[in-house]
C-alpha cells in the first residue's frame, strides 16, 4: 500500500508572487458582468433623469480688471507692495448683500421685475410636501438651536437656506438675497482681471443683474472710501497729539537718568568690557594648561624621590640636549676606561685620570639634573601665582561688566520707548499729511474689460458631459464594484487557481447541473454522452495517472465541508470505472450521516460499523441492481465512528477487498467537521479530495491541508465540483465537444 509523503507546496508568500495576467482582469469582468452591467444601468439612469428633469440655468459673465491705485495722486506710488488678501477682499465685497440690495434698488428688480424672481404659489401635493419639509427642518433646529427667536426662509432657485432676526423680510431683502445666491467670482490666473458671473433662469435677467453688480461695486468701494477718510483724518490728529506729548515725556525722562548715572561714554565701554574679558579668559585658560603641564612634570620628580636613573626617564630629562651630550661623554669615557683596563693595572696614571674624568662627568651630570629640577620647581610655582592673578582679574572684570549693564539695561529700555514714540507719532503725522492731500482719492480701481452678453443657450445642465460622465462612472464604477466583491470572494474558483496556491493537481471539474429536477448521482446513467459524463471520465484518466507505478486501487473521497459533492463523487467514479470492466467496491465510512444507501436504494441495516464492533456477517458486501458496483454500507451509526475507524479491522478489511476488487472507493466524512476521515489516509494508496466552487473557502482548504498533511496523507488531487455553465473553466471542453457531436 503506498503512502508517500505530499510535495511541498508553496507558501502564502509565493502565491502572492505569481504573475498575474491581464486576462485574468478579464476573467473577473466577465465572470461578475451582471453587477457592472446592473451598476451601469442605475448609474446611466439616474444621470439622465437627473439631467433631464433639472431647471436649466443661464449665466451671464462680465470680465472686470481690478488693482489698486497707484497713481500720481498717490504718495506710495514709489513702492507697490504685495497684497494676498487684497483680491480676496475684493470678492467678498463684491458677494456682500450691500451690493446686491443695491443692485436691487437700481433696477427696482422687486417691483418691475419682481415677477422673475417669485414662483407663482402652487397647491395640492406640492405644498403640502413643502409643509412636511420644513416642519421637520424646525423640530430638527429646535433640537440644537437655542430658543431665541428666529424666521428661516429658504430663497427660490438658490440652495442657500438664509437665518435672519425675527423681523419679516421685505421682498427685497429676499431678492437681494437669491442674487448673492447665485453670483460667483472667477479670477483669470496670472491677471489681475475676474469674471463676475451670475446664474438665472431667464437669460436676460442674468445679462441685467451681471452688469448692474459691476456698477454697485465700484459704487460701493467708493462709498466706504468717502465715509471712512474724515473719521481717519480726526482720529489720527488726536492720536498725534497724544503721542506728541508721550515722546516729550520720554526724551527728558532719558536726558535725566543719563545725567544722574554718568552714561555720557557708557556705550564706548561696553565694546571695551567684553573684550578684555575675553582676553583674560585666554590668558587664564593657557595658565592652567602651563600649571598643570608643571604641575604633571613636578609630580614625576618628586616620585623618583632624588633616584637619578628614573629622574632621567622623565622626557623634560631625557629630552635635554646638555644632558644628552653629557651621557654621550660618559659613554665614550666608560669605553675608554675599558680600553685602557686592557693595558694598565688599576693605579696606572693614565687609568686614573680617565676615571677623574669620568667621575667629573657624572658629577656634571647630577648638576645639570639639579638645577633643571629646581628651574622647574620654580616655574611650576610661577605658574600657580599667575594662574591666581588670572582669576582675580577675571573677577573683578566680570563685576564691572555686570555694574555696567545693570545701568545700561535701564538705559536701553528708557531709550527704546523715546525710539518707538517717535517711529508712531513721525507714522501719524506723515499719515495725517498723507490723507489731506488724498482724501478723495479712491484706493481701487475698477474697469470694465468686458460687459456681460446675452446667454443663448443654458450652462447648466451640460446634457452631453453629464451623460459621458454618467457612462464613465457607471463602466468604472461597476468594473470596481465587480473586483471588490471578487476580492471579499474566499471562496475557491477554478482549478488553476487551486494548482497555483496549493501546488495540488486538479484532476477534473464538474459542471453544475442545470437542471434543479435532475439528481447529479444518477445523471450518468440517464445521460452516459453528456459533458458531464466526459468530465467524470477525464477525472477517471487522470486518476489512473496520478502514480508512476500503477494506478491506484484503494481511494479515500473526503472534503473540507459538507455538501460539496464528495459522495456524488464517489458514486460516478465507480461508474465510470466499471465501464473498463473493472470491479469496484464503495465503502460508506461516514457514519455520521451516510447517503450511499439511500442514492442505491439499499436498505442501511447492517455494514461497516457492524463489522468493525466485532460482528461477522457473510451478507456486508452488497450489489446494486443493473450495476457492477457492490457496496458496503455505513451500517447503525455508533456512538464512537471515530475509534472504530482508526482500529486495526479497518485495515484488515480493506486489505481484504483489495484482493477481490481492482477498485475500492472509501467514502467518508469532511474533514474540518469530524476526525473520521484523517486516519483514513493512512490505509489507502491515496485521497481525492473534492472542492465545490463558490462554496469552499481557500481558509478551510489551507487548514484542511494542514491536518491531511500531519496524517502524511498522499493527495492524488483536487476534484472541482459546481462549476457555472459561464465559466471560462468548461467554455473550451464544452464547444470542442459540441464540434465533434455534429
Amino acid at each position: 500500500m503506498q503512502n508517500t509523503f505530499p510535495i511541498e507546496q508553496p507558501g502564502p508568500q509565493e502565491n502572492q508572487e505569481q504573475e498575474i495576467h491581464l486576462r485574468d482582469y478579464f476573467r473577473v469582468v466577465i465572470k461578475r458582468k451582471m453587477i457592472v452591467v446592473t451598476f451601469l444601468i442605475i448609474t446611466f439612469l439616474t444621470v439622465v433623469i437627473g439631467t433631464y428633469t433639472a431647471t436649466p440655468y443661464y449665466t451671464a459673465a462680465s470680465q472686470v480688471l481690478i488693482e489698486k491705485n497707484f497713481g500720481p495722486s498717490s504718495l506710495d506710488n514709489s513702492r507697490v507692495y504685495w497684497d494676498p488678501d487684497f483680491l480676496t477682499t475684493q470678492f467678498e465685497l463684491i458677494r456682500s448683500i450691500n451690493v446686491s440690495r443695491r443692485v436691487v434698488d437700481k433696477l427696482q428688480l422687486d417691483t418691475k421685475y419682481k415677477h422673475y424672481f417669485f414662483e407663482p404659489r402652487q397647491e395640492g401635493l406640492f405644498t403640502y410636501l413643502s409643509s412636511l419639509k420644513r416642519g421637520i427642518k424646525d423640530f430638527l433646529s429646535g433640537l440644537f438651536v437655542s430658543d431665541t427667536p428666529i424666521e428661516e426662509t429658504t430663497i427660490p432657485g438658490s440652495d442657500a437656506l438664509l437665518t435672519v432676526s425675527a423681523e419679516p423680510m421685505t421682498d427685497a431683502d429676499i431678492i437681494a438675497a437669491m442674487i448673492q445666491a447665485n453670483l460667483s467670482i472667477s479670477p483669470v490666473p496670472n491677471t489681475k482681471t475676474v469674471y463676475i458671473v451670475y446664474s438665472s433662469k431667464h437669460p436676460a435677467m442674468a445679462k441685467l443683474v451681471v452688469n448692474a453688480v459691476v456698477q454697485a461695486y465700484m459704487d460701493e468701494i467708493l462709498e466706504i472710501k468717502l465715509a471712512t477718510s474724515n473719521y481717519s483724518l480726526q482720529w489720527m490728529t488726536s492720536k498725534a497729539d497724544e503721542e506728541r506729548k508721550k515722546l516729550e515725556s520720554s526724551e527728558l525722562a532719558l536726558q535725566q537718568y543719563m545725567r544722574e548715572n554718568d552714561l555720557v561714554t557708557v556705550e564706548n565701554k561696553l565694546a571695551v568690557y567684553p573684550q578684555k574679558l575675553a582676553e583674560f579668559s585666554s590668558q587664564l585658560s593657557k595658565a592652567q594648561t602651563e600649571q598643570k603641564e608643571y604641575e604633571a612634570v613636578y609630580a614625576q620628580i618628586k616620585k623618583s624621590e632624588k633616584d637619578y636613573r628614573d629622574i632621567e626617564t622623565i622626557p623634560l630629562f631625557s629630552d635635554n640636549k646638555v644632558l644628552q651630550d653629557l651621557r654621550e661623554k660618559i659613554f665614550m669615557a666608560e669605553q675608554k676606561i675599558k680600553d685602557l683596563s686592557k693595558k694598565y693595572g688599576y693605579k696606572h696614571p693614565t687609568m686614573s685620570n680617565a676615571k677623574a674624568e669620568h667621575d667629573q662627568l657624572l658629577n656634571e651630570k647630577k648638576f645639570e639634573i639639579d638645577r633643571i629640577i629646581e628651574a622647574t620647581r620654580n616655574a611650576y610655582d610661577l605658574a600657580k601665582s599667575r594662574e591666581a592673578n588670572l582669576k582675580q582679574l577675571l573677577a573683578t572684570t566680570k563685576q564691572e561688566i555686570l555694574d555696567i549693564n545693570e545701568r545700561f539695561m535701564q538705559y536701553s529700555i528708557m531709550k527704546r520707548e523715546v525710539d518707538m514714540n517717535r517711529v508712531l507719532y513721525d507714522a501719524l503725522t506723515s499719515s495725517i499729511k498723507k490723507a489731506g492731500v488724498t482724501e478723495q482719492s479712491q484706493d481701487v480701481n475698477v474697469w470694465v474689460v468686458k460687459k456681460a452678453d446675452l446667454p443663448m443657450a443654458p450652462a447648466t445642465p451640460r446634457k452631453k458631459r453629464n451623460l459621458a460622465l454618467g457612462l464613465i462612472l457607471g463602466i468604472f464604477g461597476g468594473v470596481g464594484l465587480a473586483f471588490f466583491i471578487e476580492y471579499l470572494d474566499n471562496t475557491v474558483k477554478d482549478g488553476k487557481d487551486l494548482e497555483r496556491r496549493f501546488g495540488l493537481t486538479v484532476l477534473g471539474s464538474v459542471q453544475e447541473v442545470q437542471d434543479k429536477s435532475e439528481n447529479i448521482e444518477t445523471y450518468l446513467l440517464k445521460n452516459p454522452l453528456s459533458p458531464l459524463a466526459e468530465s467524470y471520465r477525464l477525472i477517471r484518466s487522470s486518476l489512473l495517472l496520478s502514480t508512476p507505478d500503477h494506478p491506484p486501487r484503494s481511494i479515500l473521497i473526503t472534503s473540507m465541508g459538507p455538501k460539496e459533492g464528495k459522495t456524488s463523487t464517489a458514486c460516478n467514479l465507480a461508474r465510470i470505472l466499471i465501464q473498463n470492466d473493472k470491479k469496484v467496491l464503495i465503502i460508506d465510512c461516514d457514519m455520521r450521516k451516510p447517503r450511499i444507501h439511500s442514492i442505491f436504494g439499499i436498505p442501511n441495516t447492517f455494514g461497516l460499523s457492524n463489522y468493525l464492533a466485532g460482528s461477522r456477517d457473510k451478507n456486508l458486501l452488497k450489489s446494486v441492481p443493473d450495476e457492477a458496483i457492490a457496496l458496503i454500507l455505513s451500517g447503525p451509526t455508533p456512538p464512537n465512528p471515530a475509534e472504530l475507524i482508526n482500529s486495526n479491522r479497518m485495515k484488515l478489511l480493506i486489505d481484504e477487498m483489495l484482493k477481490m476488487f481492482d477498485f475500492v472507493i472509501l467514502d467518508s466524512p469532511p474533514v474540518q467537521s469530524v476526525t473520521d476521515s484523517l486516519p483514513l489516509n493512512k490505509l489507502v494508496d491515496g485521497t481525492i479530495l473534492v472542492t465545490r466552487s463558490g462554496k469552499t473557502t481557500y481558509d478551510m482548504l489551507e487548514s484542511g491541508l494542514k491536518k491531511m498533511h500531519e496524517m502524511r496523507a498522499n493527495i492524488l488531487g483536487i476534484v472541482l465540483n459546481g462549476i457555472k455553465k459561464n465559466s471560462t473553466e468548461y467554455s473550451s471542453y464544452v464547444d470542442y465537444y459540441h464540434e465533434e457531436k455534429g
